[in-house]
């Protein structure tokens, strides 16, 4: 056998597969070439080499998967290894050759059916599968799976007559035991799970009753039973990936595969029906399901009557207390208990629907005839009161009540029997009469809550909701709709009465309902809303009908509110109607029309002040019905009129009208607002909404408000869902409204400047303002953008967050340059950074005339707010990878150490007259170290894309002395994180051609990285991230995306360089990123052959792109990395492979 090897070697083994493959896939080797390299080796008398060779011809195989063969190469591999599966010492590599052979597909070439047909006989014949160890086990169930998959005529039809090979007879009776054979006492999960779908393939590929599988089917059975039920005790860290219900499933379908299962089988089945043990209960009603369905009725129609029994059984002993309160029952709907019941359930189904009709009558009379469900029925029918029935009782009901419900949707027959034989019974149970004969007749029953019986209700109602889900799936004819004996003429005459019974339950409702009778309450509604619900075509109910289930329902809604079980009931009841009309839109007109009387009459809550509907509660019924999606543009104008209402309201001094707002808002923009993307109206709404809100702001002199907050969320929300285009609008109509500033009335908008007093109003509207600059898209110009900047710097001092949330938005978003025309209304992004640190920032200097608005004059509140907006501009700038936000770090930290704060505190001191030294130091410290959160953490209002400073990290790597960067990388957790994140600023900053100085500065740094030693082994770790991104950097591009850019510009004026000059120094930039890129190549050629030599193909691909490069000393370079790299040859990796001293 194959000699396992060691961890080093097996790497090594790894990667030399992977270079010789790579080499075969770009047609740089072929095999026979390969073949004959290893001629040795495939044929050498000791069998560990002889092992090792064909294991690592099969690997290399098995990553030609795509690589297109010729039918004479893969003639000849099949051959050759077949032949081998003689020589059991090299069985392992054999195995895997063959999987790799029989896996391909017809698109690159595969074996033909000729050689897969010898291969299955040489198998069959030499292989004796359980004597060898589990990983040669699993890979020969793999052969035999993919020739029974794949190779079907070749190996099943082909063998299906007597055929001789080297004096074997082979047969399909040899195929199916040798199967067998190899299944056998198998205990490996693995395995088994290959054991089990190869039964499966045996089961459908042999039908016949003459044929290999009804001969051998109780051999198998015998053989599959002893894994039933499956315990499966594996420890959950054993790197199987393999569950216990993954084994079941198998199973059941190696069980079900074949009907000539059918006499072992449900024996088995039925009598682990009767286990104590839950889960083999439940594996049986499974199986039972599954062989149901695949055996068919007439080889399971003489166990029907056993199979009743045992169904019942179950279906009465493990059915739920209380069947209806569905908080409860969701609870509980994963227990094993309520699995049983519902697979119990499911296989009483199955078992109606796979027999034919007489088949099917005679099972069916079964049931419905049976004396138990006769005489629970009566004891239902004779409860006084629910919540004293007993748990037996409740149980009882519940079965039942499962049993009608499965027997009514498996067919308009099946449904016509139940209904006839119980539906009038439970009707005049419930006092509810039409002359309609009964074959069940209930004499002693008795009825609670003024006339009514829980049990008659319920069981009622699920006939009813079982009928409505057969009518959904069922093409009803007019012919059964006119038949005086079907299930729909019987509901139909009873129906009106039906209606009014129902809603007598609801009528006679009190807050004061225990749980137990919240069951009658959940069961009226229900009832309800399936009446309500029938297809057009087959409902049961008039219109009159249908508009007073309607009425009653909304009268729970207006008067009854305080009900709250029983209001929400209703609310749901009423939007499955609306849902159910809307999925029947065209086929529905006339209930559409009764339906928008409700939505009208719920959104007309909103206009009155009805003490009787809290606002809260009416606007979960609005954001309610706003799931019935033709609704969705009606609601939202009802909204938007009373928060606009409200609006006015508190903006004038309305406290109770706050409170209102805050909800109107809430419920618009997280419940109804939503509603619109789906429907591809957002646009239209929200710039509507948006100006109408500016709109109301321009007309109102009087503000006194708290829901600023609020207001600016929703209008956040409304702009940043726009687009471009109605952006714009959105904004010029602000720009309008703050053009109307009180304190604009005494100077022009673009020379404001200092300490302005601005009034309730103009912060209102300027942190309205603030919020729709932060929502715009980068490509929505911006108004006035010079004034816009100043109204915000003015903000800035007095603590307004939106102002310096939105400073930071608009240097994020600002274009590094701008075209002439626009210089007087537009800024750049380095002109607004010099506005910004000119008001904020320029305070550490002693510039005289600008002395009034120093920052050591303000209070310290003011200086605390400016540290925070300061956070914010740097955040902005930061995220865009821009230097200025250096200047701002620097600021930051010298009003975070106390040494630096020491003149503001004293010219705080001289100014207030105070002692307020260390307490202002420390205020103003706490304010830099949160700005510092702000500046590096995520936000949720503002710039809240999560993205890497890589490029600052990069200036950083790049600046610091190569022998320090050297120095930290022998550290192990340091190396760990340096070339990682060099790397990575590598890859960010490639992609961007403006970084062309940063991504050669980096490349400087990797290049003494490669020439240092220690700095190889950290190379070594991260070999195919180093050498992927060095790749991709041979092909740098010499243009920029944007001329000029800031950086440029500024460079062009002060070097008088013309813009030909300018991009001249740009592609010798670009030239020289190339061309140290690829003599990092060259370097890393000397690097240890087993780590480099996968990698061989795609640089010399690459390099072979370089040597028509535009410039001589890039082509230079690749011609020498090419050389370099050719000279790896795969001979070094067969010497590898094969020394024993590499192992």
């Amino acid at each position: 056998m194959f000699v396992v090897l060691e961890i080093g070697a097996s790497s090594i083994k790894a990667k030399s597969v992977d270079a010789i493959s790579s080499l075969i896939k770009n047609d740089l080797l072929t095999l026979e070439a390969l073949v004959r390299e290893m001629e040795l080796y495939l044929t050498s008398t000791d069998h560990i080499i002889r092992g090792r060779g064909t294991l690592l011809l099969a690997e290399v195989l098995n990553c030609l998967l795509e690589k297109p063969l010729d039918s004479h190469t893969i003639s000849i591999l099949v051959e050759f290894f077949t032949a081998k599966l003689e020589d059991w010492q090299v069985l392992w590599g054999v195995l895997v050759g063959c999987l790799a052979l029989l896996k391909r597909t017809k698109k690159f070439g595969m074996v033909d059916n000729s050689d897969a047909r010898t291969l299955a006989k040489s198998f069959l014949i030499n292989v004796q599968v359980q004597s060898l160890a589990v990983r040669d086990r699993k890979l020969c169930l793999e052969v035999l799976q993919c020739l029974l998959d794949a190779y079907t005529d070749a190996v099943v039809v082909l063998l299906s007559s007597c055929d001789i090979w080297d004096n074997f007879f082979i047969t399909g009776d040899d195929l199916v035991y040798g199967i067998c054979e190899a299944i056998d006492e198998e205990k490996d999960p693995r395995c088994l799970m290959l054991n089990f779908h190869l039964v499966e393939i045996l089961g459908h590929l042999y039908p016949d009753p003459s044929g290999p599988m009804a001969s051998f089917a109780q051999d198998i059975f015998d053989i599959l039973s002893r894994y039933y039920p499956i315990y499966f005790t594996h420890p959950k860290d054993d790197g199987l990936d393999i569950k216990r219900e993954d084994l079941s499933k198998g199973l059941m379908n190696a069980f079900s595969s074949s009907p000539f299962f059918e006499p072992f089988v449900v024996p088995l089945l039925l009598e682990k029906l009767s286990s104590s043990l839950l889960s083999a209960k439940l594996d049986s009603l499974k199986y039972l399901n599954s062989c149901l369905y695949h055996y068919g009725g007439k080889r399971m129609v003489k166990h029907s009557r056993v199979i009743w029994s045992n169904l019942k059984d179950v279906i009465f002993n493990f059915s739920p207390e209380r069947p209806l309160l569905t908080d409860e029952l969701d609870v509980d709907m994963k227990s094993e208990v309520n699995q049983i019941r519902m697979e119990a359930l499911n296989c009483l189904e199955t078992a109606l629907s796979c027999f034919d009709f007489s088949e099917q009558d005679s099972f069916l009379c079964l049931i419905i005839d049976d004396p138990d469900i006769g005489t629970k029925l009566e004891s239902l029918t004779s409860i006084t009161s629910y919540s004293g029935t007993s748990a037996e009782i409740q149980r009882d009901l519940s079965a039942i009540g499962g049993i009608f419900t499965s027997i009514a949707k498996v067919s308009i027959y099946c449904c016509n029997k139940v209904f006839l034989k119980f539906f009038p019974c439970l009707m005049d149970v419930l006092g509810v009469s039409r002359n309609h004969s009964s074959q069940f007749c209930i004499t002693n029953h008795k009825t609670v809550h003024g006339g009514m019986n829980f049990g008659a209700l319920f069981l009622s109602v699920e006939l009813l909701s079982s009928s409505r889900e057969l009518s959904l799936v069922s093409n009803i004819a007019a012919e059964f709709i006119a038949e005086s004996k079907s299930w729909f003429f019987m509901l139909k005459s009873f129906s009106m009465d039906l209606c009014h019974v129902l809603g007598s339950v609801l009528r006679t409702s009190n807050t004061s309902m225990v749980a137990s009778e919240k069951e009658g309450v959940l069961c009226a509604v229900k009832g309800l809303q399936s009446l309500s619900t029938f297809p057009s075509s087959c409902s049961p109910i008039s219109e009159g009908c249908y508009e007073d289930v309607l009425e009653i329902l909304m009268s729970i809604i207006t008067g009854r509110s305080d009900e709250t079980y029983l209001w929400n009931l209703s609310l749901k009841a009423l939007v499955q109607i609306g849902l159910w009309i809307e999925s029947a839109s065209g086929h529905d007109s006339a209930r559409g029309i009764c339906y928008n009387k409700v939505v009208e009459k719920i959104l007309s809550m909103l206009q009155t002040n009805d003490s009787m509907v809290s606002l809260s509660l009416k606007l979960v019924a609005i954001s309610e019905i706003a799931n019935v999606g033709q609704y969705v543009l009606s609601i939202i104008r009802a909204l938007e009129d009373a928060i606009i209402s409200s609006l006015v309201a508190c903006i004038q001094g309305g406290l109770k009208s706050s409170d209102s707002l805050v909800g109107l808002l809430e419920c618009y923009t997280s419940r109804v607002l939503p509603r619109c993307c789906t429907s591809g109206s957002f646009d239209d709404v929200a710039v509507q909404f948006s100006i109408n809100i500016w709109n109301q702001l321009e007309n109102v002199s009087v503000f006194n408000t708290d829901v600023t907050m609020q207001v600016m969320i929703t209008m956040k929300l409304l702009v940043a869902g726009c687009t471009v285009e109605n952006q714009s609008l959105i904004l010029k109509k602000a720009h309008c409204v703050i053009l109307s500033m009180d304190f604009l009335k005494t100077q022009p908008f673009q020379s404001i400047h200092g300490i302005i007093a601005l009034s309730c109003r103009d912060k209102w509207i300027a942190s309205l303002f603030g919020s729709v600059v932060i929502a715009l898209r980068s490509q929505t110009p911006l108004t006035d953008m010079k004034g816009i900047l100043n109204l915000f710097l003015i903000l800035l001092p007095e603590g307004n967050l939106p102002a310096a949330q939105a400073l930071a938005s608009m240097v994020n978003k600002c274009p590094s340059s701008i075209n002439e025309p626009e210089i007087s209304a537009r800024l750049s992004l380095d002109q607004a950074c010099e506005d910004i640190l000119k008001l904020c920032l320029w305070t550490l200097e002693s510039n005289s005339h600008l002395k009034q608005y120093n920052f050591l004059d303000r209070d310290i509140c003011s200086q605390r707010s400016i540290v925070l907006g300061m956070a914010w501009v740097g955040k902005g700038l930061l995220m865009r990878g821009h230097e200025k936000v250096t200047e701002i770090a620097m600021f930051l930290m010298k009003c975070l150490v106390s040494d630096s704060n020491e003149d503001i505190t004293l010219q705080q001191q001289k100014e207030n007259g105070k002692g307020v030294g260390m307490d202002a130091n420390s205020s103003l410290a706490t304010s830099a170290a949160d700005a510092f959160h702000v500046l590096l953490n995520d936000s949720e209002d503002c710039l809240n894309k999560k993205i890497a400073l890589y490029r600052a990290l990069g200036h950083i790597i790049s600046d610091t002395p190569l022998a320090a960067v050297l120095a930290e990388s022998k550290k192990v957790d340091i190396r760990n994180f340096i070339i990682p994140a060099l790397l990575d600023t590598l890859a960010i900053s490639g992609s961007e051609t403006s970084h062309k100085k940063i991504v050669y500065s980096l490349l400087l740094v990797l290049s003494g990285i490669l020439m240092d030693d220690n700095g190889k082994v950290t190379i070594l770790e991260n070999i195919h991230t180093v050498i992927e991104c060095l790749i991709k950097l041979i092909s740098y591009p010499d243009l920029m995306i944007r001329f000029p850019s800031c950086e440029l510009s500024i460079g062009i004026q002060k070097r008088s360089l013309t813009p030909t000059s300018v991009r001249k120094v740009c592609a010798e930039l670009s030239q020289i990123v190339r061309e140290t890129a690829i003599q990092c190549l060259v370097a890393m050629s000397v690097l240890p052959h087993a780590r480099i030599f996968p990698f061989r193909p795609r640089v010399l691909k690459a390099v072979a792109t370089a040597l028509d490069d535009r410039k001589r000393a890039v082509r230079q370079e690749a011609v020498r990395c090419r050389q370099a790299w050719f000279e790896l040859t795969f001979y070094t990796f067969f010497v590898v492979w094969f020394d024993p001293s590499n192992y």
